[in-house]
């Protein structure tokens, strides 16, 4: 292969999917969403699209079967749920523990850090890790699979509580008798629950030398197709080294999260 020919393959690669083909799966997402079929003009408020560019794309969906009309409006048809179910079937092949550890390996090369997976225990009151990937960085947050945390002073921890009803909240609170784990951990019940608060509202946590001294973390949530919370997807960094990039890690951890949370169905 020329040298030319590679330079402009790799072009093609990096260019932006043709905007045809992002309203194709916008349509499709839509009709999935929708328990009634939908207009042509709801569809066209939905999308942000002009009604003509959406029409001749439903006409195309349309002789395939993946779109009927109905009355004057659309809803899926047969050839999306054959596709729906051949999906379903890769996915069981492909397992959602594959993709959440890729994810969690393209996050730790683009943070540099160490990225761990947190689940909520049956009682709900501490953080289990479950997966981790190591930073190569001589000076690294390292941590065994298996070891505990307390929800109240970890990110992960803090998001796991910042997803679950307010009233579950409120009863944790309730019943929590914080202790010191460094110089640094807040046991105001009310600050932490503001703190909750501002997680629920912000989509992450950040925490600096709560649970352990010179460790900052930070952690999104990760949803499945149900909307369901499976865990915490969390960065955790020597404190030393993060403290001017905060907002950049905050950052990298939704936009991973929120790609793992769409590769399992999650559509909120």
């Amino acid at each position: 292969m020329s040298a030319a020919k590679a330079r402009a393959e790799a072009e093609d690669r990096r260019a932006p999917p043709p905007q045809s083909v992002t309203r194709v799966m916008r349509i499709l997402e839509a009709l999935c969403a929708s328990a009634e079929p939908i207009s042509l003009a709801d569809l066209s408020r939905t999308l942000e699209s002009p009604k003509s560019s959406l029409a001749a794309l439903l006409r195309g969906l349309a002789e395939e079967n993946f779109v009927v009309s109905a009355d004057g409006a659309w809803r899926l048809g047969p050839g999306a749920f054959g596709l729906g179910s051949a999906l379903t079937e890769a996915r069981r092949r492909f397992q959602s523990s594959d993709l959440i550890r890729d994810a969690m390996r393209r996050l730790a090369g683009h943070s540099g850090e160490t990225v761990l997976l947190g689940v909520l225990d049956e009682d709900a009151q501490v953080m289990t890790y479950v997966d981790v990937v190591e930073s190569r960085n001589a000076v690294r947050f390292a941590v065994a699979i298996g070891d505990r945390r307390p929800l109240y002073a970890t990110a992960g921890g803090r998001v796991l509580l910042a997803a679950r009803p307010t009233d579950d909240v409120a009863a944790y609170f309730d019943q929590l008798a914080p202790g010191t784990l460094t110089a640094s951990t807040e046991t105001g019940k009310a600050r932490l629950a503001e703190i909750v608060d501002h997680a629920r509202n912000a989509g992450f946590a950040q925490t600096i030398d709560q649970a352990s001294d010179g460790v900052t973390g930070t952690a999104s949530v990760i949803r499945d197709a149900a909307s369901v919370v499976i865990g915490a997807l969390i960065v955790a960094a020597p404190s030393s080294r993060s403290q001017d990039r905060l907002d950049a890690l905050a950052q990298l951890v939704c936009e991973e999260a929120g790609a793992i949370s769409r590769s399992l169905g999650y559509r909120g």
